[in-house]
């Protein structure tokens, strides 16, 4: 069975293997905020998923990993919908998320009806990515 739950301090060896750039103080605050997410299939940890308020407002989800084993199952987009829905549920019209233009996601996040937004180059050591491309969905 899959589920979604928040993440706590006890999940940080899961984070710190995934994304080790992530700071201490903003793993607590994502804890504290209650802005992290764990996803589960029979009872194991399969990703996880974790947004900030852009312009202080607007929902931006940062980051969501899936296991390799576990994508293309559907669980990227359960995950989707239970995030859509709570930020729904909290007032918020509008939500975004990202992608590098080299990724498969954008793909992903257009099939759930995310439309580009835009995009940024990051080009200034030590953040140099390929262009990095912003969509955003009306709730």
């Amino acid at each position: 069975m899959f589920s979604i739950s928040y993440a706590t301090v006890n999940d940080k060896p899961y984070f710190c293997n995934e994304y080790e750039n992530l700071p201490e103080n903003e793993f607590i605050s994502k804890i504290r905020d209650k802005r992290c997410y764990i996803l589960n299939y029979e009872n194991r940890k399969i990703g996880f998923m974790r947004y900030n308020l852009i312009f202080d407002f607007i929902p931006f989800l940062t980051c969501m990993s899936i296991d390799e084993h576990f994508q293309n199952k559907g669980f990227g987009t359960k995950a989707m919908h239970y995030w859509e829905n709570e930020m729904q549920s909290l007032g918020f019209k509008m939500i975004m998320v990202s992608t590098q233009a080299n990724e498969n996601s954008q793909h992903f996040y257009r099939k759930l009806g995310y439309k580009d937004m835009g995009s940024i180059v990051m080009d200034i050591p030590p953040y140099e990515q390929p262009l990095e491309m912003f969509l955003g969905k009306a709730l």
